[in-house]
């Protein structure tokens, strides 16, 4: 089934698979639909809500002929309409791939995506599966192929619904202002209590964002994957923003394979419409060790800087308490690297390594210790009056210093938006 509607007043273009005609499949006729769908999407610049329950491909007599794909059409939507997937009932095959290219994707807690389901796994590889235990909500999550899960199908759309509020109805619009009633300048003096100064004591940075953005404007994008990184979308005075930050309460903040993969993914919708980016750093680094490097840190934390540093909308950062080596670049805290403002607490630490860099370098001389030490602790100090940093800021401040530069940098917008060009091999 296919139509339109709207969601807080704007269009929106709905396709929904129907699980009770012949088990939602998609033959011939339902791939037309499906291609009309997103072709309708894409032409009129409105977002695409897929509903997901059906069985995947049905074979027809001449289904290998050459016609259209719905999958084409789809992925002609990503980065110029959003695109939105919700899965409300088991999803296999061919209907389940539209999820991994959606923006955002969600399922209800009885639902299922997988590539095939149960029958199809005990039959090829003597499996004998739950369609939970393969593609459930668990699953989903872990996989990081969905980002966010609802209790029931009403929950799991209100989710579509919320996220819609902060993306604009295509790439060639802006996103929306709100008022949200907390728009204006204040103080946060629960910074300081928030962020201790002692670098080893852990924290949650949702607090943090709780405080500095609009009250009660935070949505969490993938909270169960990827957990030492946070990413989701807020309102700062009113405006739309994605928020990148380190999480120190999980491994000390420091960046692994999936949080670096969940934060390129959304960085890069981001900047496909037009969101500005607030990275607030704090971690001791991208994860090693060989776990770590078997899973592919490197790649991931290439990617990852990739997204950010692609990212040409307006970018804050802010550095909290300490950001060593390849972990500063992939939060944005390198110099030059198109931010509109770069701001650090004071006595935040910095260096090329952290925990594990005297050993590693072996300079086992007191002296020559204490002297590396002290220079680490000095460094945010040296690294402002080179303009590393545009400015040290109280921590009290920081909801003031990131709206006044949001406002300016806003000021960029001086033409008429446009899909995003991108260029450069993603690693």
């Amino acid at each position: 089934m296919i139509g339109a509607g709207q969601v807080e007043g704007r269009p929106v273009i709905v396709a929904a698979e129907d699980f009770t005609v012949k088990a939602g499949t998609i033959g011939r006729a339902s791939n037309s639909k499906r291609y009309r769908v997103a072709e309708l999407a894409l032409q009129d610049r409105v977002p695409l809500v897929m509903m997901l329950d059906g069985a995947g491909h049905r074979p027809e007599p001449g289904g290998h002929a050459k016609a259209p794909v719905d999958l084409l059409a789809q992925f002609a939507c990503s980065g110029r309409v959003p695109l939105v997937t919700a899965v409300l009932g088991s999803s296999a095959g061919h209907g389940a791939l539209v999820a991994p290219v959606s923006d955002f994707a969600v399922m209800s807690r009885h639902a299922a995506v997988f590539t095939a389901g149960p029958p199809v796994v005990r039959e090829s590889l003597g499996e004998t599966v739950t369609k939970e235990e393969l593609g459930g909500h668990t699953v989903a999550l872990a996989s990081g192929l969905i980002h966010n899960v609802g209790k029931d199908d009403a929950e799991a759309l209100d989710l579509v619904r919320r996220y819609l509020r902060y993306v604009p109805s295509s790439a060639w619009s802006y996103p929306p202002d709100l008022e949200t009633g907390d728009t204006g300048r204040r103080l946060v003096p629960e910074a300081l209590e928030i962020v201790p100064r002692n670098g080893r004591k852990l924290y949650d940075v949702r607090r943090l964002i709780d405080v500095v953005f609009d009250r009660d404007s935070f949505f969490e994008v993938q909270p169960k994957f990827g957990k030492t990184v946070v990413c989701g979308l807020a309102h700062l005075g009113g405006h739309p923003v994605a928020i990148v930050a380190n999480q120190p309460k999980v491994m000390a903040g420091s960046v692994d394979v999936d949080g670096a993969d969940k934060a390129a993914h959304f960085v890069n919708v981001a900047d496909s419409f037009h969101l500005p980016l607030l990275m607030l750093a704090d971690n001791p680094g991208v994860m090693p060790g060989t776990a770590s490097e078997r899973r592919g840190i490197l790649r991931a934390g290439a990617r990852m800087f990739a997204a950010q540093s692609n990212h040409r909308g307006p970018k804050l950062q802010v550095t909290l308490r300490k950001a060593y080596g390849f972990g500063s670049m992939v939060m944005g805290m390198m110099g030059f690297d198109g931010q509109s403002a770069v701001f650090g607490y004071p006595g935040v630490t910095l260096g090329a390594m952290g925990a594990g860099a005297l050993s590693a370098s072996r300079k086992s001389d007191e002296d020559e210790a204490a002297m590396l030490r002290e220079i680490e602790l000095q460094a945010s100090y040296s690294s402002a009056s080179s303009l590393g940093f545009d400015e040290m800021i109280d921590p009290r401040e920081t909801r003031n210093v990131l709206l006044d530069g949001l406002e300016r940098a806003l000021s960029s917008r001086q033409a008429t938006p446009e899909p995003v060009a991108r260029i450069g091999i993603m690693p």
